[in-house]
């Protein structure tokens, strides 16, 4: 894995400590966190840290192609460092969501019946296996 200091300079970006931060966060915790989950897991660390950082950081990083901002099943938006292409699912009792069918083809930039597709997200909703088997006990 590459330094993450120079993956901010390789997509221009200052690499700042918070930044440095947030996206070893991203790159450690594959938990397709929001904003404020982020700054939650990081704001006793760095005490100067503010949500307005995060929210600023987490905008680069989506708009240099250093993440994949995802709005998934609800009016929120959560944040992962992968950009391979996978299908989410999402658990209705812990909310917790996965990657999922990680061989998925990636459509990107090809055409179907007419149109090219430029992005693609697969989501899907339902029980994970951990609380299938805590329902089961």
């Amino acid at each position: 894995m590459k330094n993450i200091i120079e993956i901010l300079k390789e997509k221009d970006i200052a690499p700042s400590m918070q930044r440095i931060k947030i996206l070893e966060y991203l790159q450690n915790y594959k938990t397709h966190p929001t904003a404020d989950m982020i700054y939650q897991a990081l704001a006793d660390e760095m005490p100067t840290l503010s949500k307005t950082t995060v929210y600023n950081t987490l905008k680069t990083f989506t708009e240099k192609g250093v993440l994949v901002a995802l709005s998934l099943f609800e009016n929120e938006v959560r944040y992962e460092y992968t950009k391979e292409p996978h299908i989410h699912f999402k658990c209705t009792k812990c909310g917790r969501i996965y990657d999922v069918l990680k061989t998925f083809k990636c459509l990107k930039n090809e055409n179907i019946e007419g149109h090219q597709v430029i992005e693609h997200h697969v989501n899907l909703r339902g029980i994970c296996k951990n609380c299938l088997e805590k329902v089961e006990d």
